[in-house]
């Protein structure tokens, strides 16, 4: 149980307020103030929940946040996918795609690293690497999936989760501020660069015609959705035995939610293109859900915890997270990616599609926002094989 916070974990209603009313703050000062609009409406919902957090007005850790994960976030996917019809965007889901994958082999080669210089230092490291490079490449569901098959002590677990949730809330900050350094500016190729950047963002904020019926569309077709896969999800892994490497893999690809989620959505997206391309409103409301997940994702960052209990893990998840971006960095300008491209596939491993659908949003990056959720939720399909693959490496090195 957590001590000391102002808001108690289960004090559902305040916690709710806190981070919806911290969201619409961060979006309201986005929109009317220059300052903000430069630093970003993403940027102050993060720094704000980390602040609350770390002076102890909420909890690290709560139910409430559980909700938004699990209901709040997979909501926001369909929601965003709306406007986006996998036919017309496949040339730049295929670029994204070769930048993600050097994006997931810089995470592999960042964890042999880390491992390399810590393996003496930290126990189980080589279970923890093999679930630091699911998440990294996948997100929270490797994470867990690997957490469980390896089954690594569960204060060694936690301590990860503590060191992943705070260098996370950094490197996010490190992300959106990348592409303001004049290095970069001068260096790097970019779709969205100057004068575009703040006019792309001024349309996609700009008043749009939104009826009554738009929203019930919105929120019935997104609910259903979102059911169905989770439903589908579920018969697929009670019902189909894994019994054999192809039937684990068969079960792994058609029955991982997210990718069900998504592929159900880009399906109906595709079929009835007319019909999404007149529905005003979905992306609306998906933003908003993005930005209360931007809270939610700043109130774990607890650094005295950090301090306490994973001063290492910290460490290591870094190594990590610097070769991830580094390679990407470094191939991508090889190859003439955009660095939009690039911090983008970053984002996607590290965080998941969904933080990287935060990120296009909140720099105004929306043209990206389909191409990477549907590239990101790829890497919950091969997060489980590169951990496990990791761990047989991991354990014959030491």
């Amino acid at each position: 149980m957590e001590l000391g916070t102002i808001v108690a974990k289960d004090d559902i209603w305040v916690l709710w307020a806190i981070i919806i009313v911290w969201a619409t703050v961060s979006l309201f000062l986005e929109q009317r103030y220059q300052w903000a609009s430069t630093i970003s409406g993403a940027i102050i919902a993060l720094v704000g929940a980390m602040l609350l957090s770390n002076f102890k007005v909420i909890p690290t850790s709560s139910p409430v946040y559980d909700t938004v994960w699990d209901y709040v976030v997979p909501l926001s996917i369909p929601l965003l996918l709306f406007s986006s019809n996998i036919l017309k965007i496949w040339k730049e889901s295929r670029r994204l795609l070769f930048i993600f994958l050097i994006a997931s082999v810089g995470t592999m080669i960042g964890t042999t690293v880390a491992f390399i210089i810590l393996n003496h230092s930290v126990p189980y490291l080589s279970k923890l690497g093999a679930m630091m490079t699911g998440s990294y490449i996948g997100g929270g569901v490797n994470f867990a999936a690997l957490s469980s098959k390896l089954e690594a002590p569960s204060d060694m677990i936690s301590s990860t989760v503590v060191a992943d949730n705070s260098v996370m809330a950094l490197y996010f900050l490190l992300l959106i501020a990348i592409p303001s350094i004049p290095y970069i500016k001068k260096h790097f190729n970019t779709q969205y660069g100057g004068k575009d950047t703040s006019g792309s963002q001024q349309a996609f904020w700009q008043p749009k015609k939104i009826q009554l019926l738009d929203i019930a569309f919105s929120l019935a077709i997104a609910i259903a959705i979102v059911a169905v896969s989770f439903k589908f999800s579920e018969f697929i892994q009670h019902v189909v035995p894994q019994s054999n490497v192809w039937l684990v893999i068969l079960v792994s690809f058609f029955g991982d939610f997210y990718l069900l989620l998504t592929t159900l959505t880009l399906v109906v997206v595709a079929i009835w293109g007319d019909f999404f391309e007149k529905l005003a409103g979905a992306s609306e409301i998906g933003t908003f859900l993005i930005y209360i997940f931007f809270v939610v994702i700043g109130t774990p960052a607890s650094f005295v915890t950090i301090i306490k209990t994973a001063p290492l893990l910290f460490i290591f998840v870094i190594i990590i997270l610097i070769f991830n971006l580094g390679l990407s960095l470094m191939l991508g300008k090889l190859l003439k990616f955009n660095v939009e491209e690039i911090l983008l596939a970053s984002n996607a491993t590290a965080g998941g599609p969904t933080t990287a659908a935060a990120l296009a949003i909140g720099k105004g990056w929306t043209s990206l926002v389909g191409p990477i959720l549907i590239i990101g939720t790829l890497g919950y399909v091969i997060g489980n094989y590169a951990g496990t693959l990791m761990y047989q490496w991991l354990s014959y090195l030491a």
